[in-house]
């Protein structure tokens, strides 16, 4: 099975290369595949940015990953 994190888009640098922010980590991660803009999330699977979301995808996305990893913890 393959994951898909969502990250929001800090920074658009030059060669297709994005700072995106996963809520606790920074990552430089490649456009190549989806056309985006600062401000706006998309879906990273190893090094890729995959896919668009929506602001309010991205954020419940990122809330049910950290309600997971809180369970596994307990």
């Amino acid at each position: 099975m393959c994951i898909a994190i969502p990250a929001e888009v800090l920074e658009i640098k030059d060669d297709n290369i994005a700072l995106v922010d996963y809520g606790d980590l920074q990552q430089e991660v490649r456009i190549d595949l989806v056309d985006v803009k600062v401000g706006e999330y998309v879906l990273v699977h190893v090094g890729f940015a995959i896919q668009k979301l929506s602001r309010e995808e991205g954020l419940q996305t990122r809330q049910v990953f950290k309600d997971v990893y809180a369970a596994m913890e307990e």
